[in-house]
């Protein structure tokens, strides 16, 4: 059933098709959408920046000519004057916790395990040559995004590393956005945001290079864009709009399950967020806790999470049993899942499709979404099935490694020369026969 502020959905009496309708998302269909970026897409290529300066005006509102597409050192060092002291020292906090935690994740360049005496296979990584981060800005500024994409590239040992934001009125860029890329290690701006910013750093502009990959969360006509240019430029993992889970088990207040629902639902009315729970009473703490909540918070934020909690895509799940609970959480596979329990990790071990999880009541999305560490640039509609998220080795592409001596050579040629005889290919054979035996003599 829909309560004023906030739908209330008991799984128990939906049937399958009112329980496949709460695992759906705003970016689950994009037809509305891939028609509209087509021409956009065609635009850019054939127009390049003077196109970017026409979408700038036409979408963002920005006052901004083609010669201004790229951000400026002078630029970089004014975002510094206008951001702050004390949020430029978050921003290092977060920054220096984001490359602890990616600097641990990072792979050993290269590895080697001797198979058979004298015959070696491996592993070898080595930085992806160019890629774009994509910022998003258009319901707000975000260098948190800035942060944990800039960080692992930039760990990764990228050399070609720019990113790509929608531009202010003024044409500018968010300063704390500048802050946050050149305290990340990245110089290298553009002004574009949407589907335009996908079509320039895949066709290349006369002002923006040309990527081989584009990461980063986006609205849909992000996502459509990243889908019709995916045989162009690698679209890295599926983040479109923001979703969390909060699953509560009854042991904390329910007001505080509202209070962490509004923390995804507040990023615009395409997001989604559901708490899940078993306990009616958690269910009602948290109803009665949201008005006073919303009291507490911006105009523009309020509306947006009414929206999501009274919308296809948010509300509160209410049901049976904790083990229910579960099973809804695997099968919605969410980007974000806290775990409201003083007992954690008595329900980590079944829960298996979640991109990240978030244990107990003093680990709310926001510390992870900032300061943290771990990555909070997460697969999205239901992808957390198959990805995880964002890390050093998406900046990263490995190549395996094999070493056989001269020693070790005659016995893995024997089994090699039967398996290409019997799967019928002689050229196969022949490269493991007396022929190379007889050519290495001479």
């Amino acid at each position: 059933m829909a309560d004023s502020i906030c739908n209330l959905h008991e799984l128990a009496t939906l049937d399958a098709t009112g329980r496949a309708a709460l695992l759906k998302r705003s970016e689950t269909d994009l037809s509305g959408f891939i028609d509209k970026v087509r021409p956009i897409i065609e635009a850019v290529r054939t127009e390049g920046d003077a196109a970017l300066a026409r979408f700038a005006r036409d979408f963002d509102k920005a006052n901004l000519s083609p010669d201004r597409i790229k951000a400026t050192e002078a630029e970089f060092d004014e975002a510094f004057t206008k951001v702050a002291p004390e949020v430029i020292d978050s921003i290092r906090f977060g920054i220096s916790n984001i490359r602890s935690f990616h600097e641990e994740q990072a792979p050993e360049p290269m590895w080697l395990k001797e198979v058979r005496p004298g015959a070696f296979a491996g592993d070898r990584w080595t930085p992806i040559s160019s890629v774009a981060l994509y910022v998003p800005r258009g319901k707000g500024a975000f260098p948190s995004v800035t942060m944990m994409t800039a960080v692992p590239a930039s760990v990764a040992k990228v050399p070609n590393i720019a990113i790509v934001t929608p531009p202010t009125e003024d044409g500018g860029v968010d300063a704390a956005t500048l802050v946050a890329a050149r305290l990340a290690g990245v110089e290298t701006v553009y002004k574009s945001g949407g589907a335009q910013a996908v079509a320039a750093v895949a066709h290349g502009t006369q002002t923006v290079g040309k990527a081989i990959k584009i990461v980063g969360p986006g609205s849909p006509w992000l996502v459509a864009a990243k889908r019709l240019l995916s045989d162009i430029i690698d679209t890295g993992l599926p983040a479109g709009p923001s979703e969390a889970i909060i699953f509560a088990d009854g042991t904390v207040n329910g007001a505080v399950a509202a209070l962490d629902l509004l923390i995804e639902a507040e990023h615009g009315p395409d997001s989604s967020a559901y708490l899940v729970t078993h306990s009616r009473e958690v269910a009602e703490a948290a109803l009665k806790a949201l008005p006073g909540l919303w009291a507490r918070m911006s105009e523009q934020r309020v509306a947006f999470s009414k929206a999501v909690l009274t919308g296809k895509c948010g509300g509160i799940v209410l049901t049976s049993s904790v083990q229910e609970s579960i099973d809804f959480i695997n099968a919605y596979a969410p980007e974000h899942l806290e775990i409201l329990s003083t007992d954690p990790f008595a329900h980590l071990g079944r829960i298996t499709e979640a991109a990240e999880v978030l244990m107990g009541p003093h680990t709310p999305v926001t510390i992870a979404n900032f300061v943290l560490g771990p990555n909070a640039v997460l697969p999205t509609s239901r992808w957390a099935r198959t990805y995880g998220p964002l890390s050093v080795t998406d900046f990263l592409k490995r190549s395996s490694i094999g070493y056989v001596t001269a020693g070790a050579y005659p016995e893995f040629a024997q089994h090699a020369r039967r398996l290409a005889r019997y799967e019928g290919f002689s050229s196969h054979e022949n490269a493991v026969s007396e022929i190379r035996d007889e050519l290495l003599k001479g």
